[in-house]
Order: structure tokens, then C-alpha cells, then sequence
């Protein structure tokens, strides 16, 4: 049985990441700063009859990745989901929006790799999974610091495909378009009056070509394809998962 590393695997993409991983026979391990969203992740793989342990951890700090990493004795796969979101351009994205952003999107991604690469070795290799973003190869509008973060996971995906890919690490990264998750729903209610929500949704559909958005399982359906043996010979690869929009737009 593989050990699992999923940051963030307490809701929306994560959460389906976590349980397909899980149903794939890997025990899975689960950070979240949120420890109670996490465990409710583990008791879904454990009630399907999957392994599953939930850690809590601040992805953004090296002090708790570090710790974290200290009690996992051995990592196949590491899946790097946790991630937030901003809006802004750039004269109106503050120092301190961009430091946050920076801080969970790309030194959450940066610890992660930084702890469990080594691990990797010792056992031989594995495989690694970025969450980067259609925002990491096209412009999107009013998205400055979250492109800059994911851009950046982009960039990290290549390097650690390059720098380990004759030591049996394999590095991908996913660039899912708008992703239908309590997130969505949550920026909403956050935004927009309760009469004006349906329309918003349906905007926000019809900015993938394919005329809706993504499901949070079809996301899950691809990490798992790319952490699975089954995908042995593809590496330094960034996947489009976007209903068109990359190139169809």
C-alpha cells in the first residue's frame, strides 16, 4: 500500500482527490489547517472501506510542514491541492494580499516538495501532483496575485521533473478551468444578492466553452491516472482539464 500525501484535502477538489486516491488502494494522508474538515474526509474513505488519516498542518509555515513531515515515514505520492484564492489587478492587490497568496500557493507547494522529495529518494522515487491553474497559461482578469501563485506552481512542476527525473520522481501538474465547489458557492453569496446568484452562475459557466464548469470528481478522476502506475512515462506535463478554455477561447 502507497502512502499519499493531500494538502487540502479536507473540501472541494481536494476532498474528491483524497477519496479517489483512497478508492485506488493508497493510504492517504490528509493536511489541512482545518483539522475537522479533514477528518470528515477520512471517515468518507473509511466508510467506503479505504485508509485514511487526516494531519493538521499550516502549509504556509515551514515550522509545521516540517513537523508534519517528521511523523510520515514514507511518501509514493504527494499532492499538492491546498491553495487560496484572491481578485485584484495589480495597483489595487495590497503587499499583504500578495504575501498571503505567496505564502499558502507557492511556499505551500515549496514546503511540501522541500520535506518530502527526500523521502521520496530514500524509498526510490514517486510521483508528484501540482494543482496549477488555467490562470498559469492564459490572462485572466482581475487574477494578478493568484496567476502569480499559480504560474509558480507551474514552474516548480518542471523544475522537480527535471532536477529528479533520473531518480524515479515524476512531476505533473493539473490546470483545471472554474471548478464547481462550495468555493463557488461560498463567492457568491459572499457577492452578489440572493436574486442575482443564478445569473452569476450561469456567467460563470458559460466562461467555459464547454458551457459549464468543472466537476470536482473529473478532477480526481485525472490525479488519479497521473499518481497511478499508469502513467509511468509522462512527466513534466501540465494538464489542461478546462472545457475548452486554454484553447478554445
Amino acid at each position: 500500500m502507497k502512502n499519499a500525501i493531500i494538502t487540502g484535502g479536507g473540501s472541494g477538489i481536494g476532498r474528491a482527490i483524497a477519496e479517489r486516491i483512497a478508492q485506488d488502494g493508497n493510504h492517504v494522508v490528509i493536511l489541512d489547517l482545518q483539522e475537522e474538515t479533514g477528518e470528515e474526509t477520512v471517515a468518507l474513505i473509511k466508510e467506503t472501506g479505504g485508509s485514511a488519516e487526516c494531519l493538521q498542518c499550516d502549509v504556509s509555515d515551514t515550522e509545521s510542514v516540517r513537523a508534519v513531515f517528521e511523523k510520515i515515514p514514507r511518501v509514493d505520492i504527494l499532492v499538492n491541492c491546498a491553495g487560496i484564492a484572491s481578485i485584484g489587478n495589480v495597483t489595487n492587490t495590497t503587499p499583504e494580499e500578495l504575501d498571503k497568496i505567496y505564502g499558502v500557493n507557492v511556499k505551500g507547494i515549496y514546503h511540501c516538495l522541500h520535506f518530502a522529495v527526500p523521502k521520496m529518494l530514500a524509498e526510490g522515487g514517486g510521483a508528484v501532483l501540482n494543482m496549477a491553474s488555467i490562470a498559469s497559461k492564459v490572462g485572466i482578469q482581475d487574477r494578478f496575485a493568484y496567476s502569480m501563485s499559480k504560474g509558480a506552481a507551474l514552474s516548480m512542476t518542471l523544475s522537480v521533473a527535471k532536477d529528479y527525473i533520473d531518480q524515479g520522481i515524476r512531476s505533473n501538474c493539473i490546470c483545471p478551468a472554474r471548478v464547481h465547489t462550495p468555493f463557488v458557492d461560498g463567492y457568491l453569496e459572499k457577492n452578489y444578492p440572493e436574486e442575482e446568484r443564478a445569473e452569476m452562475f450561469e456567467k460563470l459557466s458559460e466562461y467555459q466553452p464547454i458551457g459549464r464548469m468543472g466537476k470536482p470528481s473529473e478532477i480526481a478522476e485525472l490525479a488519479s491516472f497521473l499518481c497511478s502506475e499508469k502513467a509511468s512515462f509522462i512527466t513534466g506535463s501540465a494538464y489542461d482539464i478546462d472545457g475548452g478554455c486554454t484553447l478554445l477561447r
